[in-house]
């Protein structure tokens, strides 16, 4: 595990939520239904009066129904993805010690600065001193 995936990992988890919300508004776009009425009249004597209901699923504009279906599946792969990415991580940071697991989660999923993380962990931390046991830790593992 290396630095890289923790930063990918906030991404991971935006993405997972951006994606959620992409899906609910194909899904709605595939469920919207709109009805109408026709009235017209027989084109021959004695043009008796005729009305019809009509009713039927809107589309994206230039989107057939199997192109929302692809993007749909799309959007589900991308998610499939991201949570994998952070399956990954999760499951990598109940491996490792519980006080490298806070200076994690501190730094890089709530973003704080080294200054605050610190303050945080508290027990006469350092910035510095944080900084470089998170350093050695990773490079060692």
């Amino acid at each position: 595990m290396n630095k890289e995936i923790l930063e990918q990992y906030i991404d991971a988890c935006e993405l997972i939520k951006e994606t959620e919300r992409d899906i609910q508004r194909v899904k709605k776009q595939r469920k919207t239904i709109v009805q109408d009425r026709v009235r017209g009249s027989m084109s021959e004597f004695p043009y008796a009066a005729q009305s019809f209901n009509i009713h039927g699923m809107v589309y994206a504009a230039a989107r057939e129904p199997g192109e929302l279906a692809a993007y749909e599946r799309l959007l589900e792969e991308r998610k499939a993805r991201a949570e994998e990415i952070k399956v990954q991580v999760e499951s990598w940071l109940n491996t490792i010690p519980q006080r490298m697991q806070r200076i994690i989660r501190f730094r890089f999923f709530e973003e704080n600065t080294w200054a605050e993380v610190a303050k945080r962990i508290g027990r006469k931390a350092s910035e510095n001193g944080i900084k470089k046991e998170f350093e050695r830790f990773m490079r060692d593992n």
